[in-house]
């Protein structure tokens, strides 16, 4: 019995002395990890305490910026109906409608033109310019005091394609639903008051710019057809030339009775009381896991270098 003890003590000592060596050396059990964690109480609650705080300051003392956005409808017929309906007394002289810069099929390229004037270079630029926003655009740059740029440099100094560049990339977004075809033009800035007139301006402006060019093109128009009723002496193309005359009159007159001629404003900016950035509770939240999980790395980290 004591010779049969002895092996199985041996026995047990061999299996243990096998198990030792098939954990490679270096490794720690999970177990261990979390005996090392347990043992850093200290260090664990100083650095997620660290951290938390410095969270929560910067949350409330980080500039805040703020988005206001405005919901607008493109206007798929600014007037054309009218041309449209005479679509078939016109298709006669379609040649004639072509070199008087008429168009009997416009449809949903309204819709793709103001969406794309809305954000485009030229009217971006003419806005900031018209509103001298390039002393509020690169503010860090600007010396209010002395009313003029701090550096000299001309590489450094902002310009409108500067200016143009740095709105479409951090203060304007634009977004269309598919479905609906609503247009979300979104301003994104640190004075909330500004936001919603910028966001409310360029469709103001887009609307402006777009009606002043219907109204150019309906005078132009006109102008030909009348040049071309007084020029031709058959009576079947001057009541043709007469109905599309009458159509493009029709449209100068809705184009100057339209404040909202390309864009309807569904639902226009107002100043938004919250910010966007940053958001005080998931700040506060980030920072406390963020502390909690790097004071246990740093207690690994500790272990395994002892």
């Amino acid at each position: 019995t004591a010779t049969a003890g002895s092996i199985s003590c041996r026995g047990r000592a061999r299996l243990s002395a096998t198990s030792r060596q098939s954990q490679p050396e270096g490794d720690i059990s999970f177990a261990e990890l979390v005996r090392i964690v347990s043992n850093a109480k200290v260090l664990i609650f100083c650095v997620t305490l660290a951290t938390t705080i410095a969270a929560t300051l910067a949350a409330f003392f980080v500039p805040k910026v703020y988005q206001a956005t405005v919901v607008v409808s493109p206007v798929a017929d600014n007037g054309s109906s009218q041309l449209g309906a005479l679509s078939s007394l016109a298709t006669q002289f379609s040649g004639l409608a072509s070199i008087g810069g008429l168009s009997l099929t416009e449809g949903s390229a309204k819709r793709n033109e103001s969406v794309a004037v809305l954000q485009s270079e030229s009217l971006t630029e003419r806005y900031i310019e018209k509103n001298n926003l390039l002393p509020i655009l690169f503010r860090e740059k600007w010396d209010a005091a002395k009313g003029g740029w701090r550096t000299t440099a001309a590489d450094d100094i902002p310009t409108l394609w500067k200016g143009n560049v740095y709105f479409k990339k951090k203060v304007r977004s634009l977004t269309t639903d598919s479905r609906t075809g609503l247009v979300t033009l979104k301003i994104t800035w640190t004075d909330p008051q500004l936001a919603a007139q910028w966001a409310n301006d360029l469709v103001r402006e887009t609307n402006s710019h777009l009606q002043g060019v219907a109204i150019s093109e309906a005078e132009r128009n006109i102008a030909y057809l009348r040049e071309q009723i007084a020029k031709s002496d058959l009576v079947a193309v001057r009541e043709a030339i007469s109905s599309v005359l009458q159509s493009e009159i029709n449209n100068e007159i809705l184009a100057r009775g339209k404040d909202q001629y390309a864009l309807k404003i569904i639902d226009p900016a107002v100043p938004p009381e919250q910010p966007e950035w940053p958001l005080k509770v998931p700040w506060i939240a980030t920072g406390f896991f963020a502390g909690l999980l790097t004071s246990c790395f740093l207690a690994i980290l500790r272990k395994a270098l002892q």
